[in-house]
């Protein structure tokens, strides 16, 4: 179990030297908890809290975002469905926008509260934590 802050080798991500920063374990432990229509969104201040404990992801328009490159075609479909597994043990899913051969669009909402629950970030911690295959550089 990494703790929070710390930079360990992390196995299993292709390209991860030894000096790869661990995600942010505690939302990757949690379980996402069905949101009924009533519950409030986050606020903006605990939504940017919660958002420092990400890699790669930013606010945009009340959603949860993060954009992907591949090395190739069926890496991003790999990854996709890898997403898809988590989605569905979570029962929280995201919007995948799968384009340009290797580009990933992924969009985190609480559909039923019009906006953003903790249940967003846990399963952004989660799409953390999947292997991906290096990008193509340049």
């Amino acid at each position: 179990m990494a703790v929070h802050g710390l930079v360990r080798p992390f196995p299993g991500l292709p390209g991860a030297g030894p000096a790869a920063r661990l995600p942010a374990m505690g939302l990757s432990l949690k379980r996402c908890v069905p949101c009924e229509g009533g519950t409030p969104p986050l606020p903006a201040d605990r939504a940017r809290a919660l958002l420092t404990e990400l890699d790669g992801w930013s606010l945009d328009g009340g959603r949860l975002r993060r954009h992907l490159r591949f090395r190739d075609f069926p890496a991003a479909l790999r990854f996709v469905n890898a997403v898809g597994e988590v989605a569905e043990r979570e029962g929280h899913h995201p919007d995948l926008f799968l384009h340009d051969w290797n580009q990933l669009d992924v969009s985190l909402w609480t559909h039923s509260i019009g906006g953003l629950s903790e249940n967003d970030f846990i399963v952004a911690a989660k799409i953390d934590l999947l292997p991906r295959d290096a990008p193509p550089s340049g």
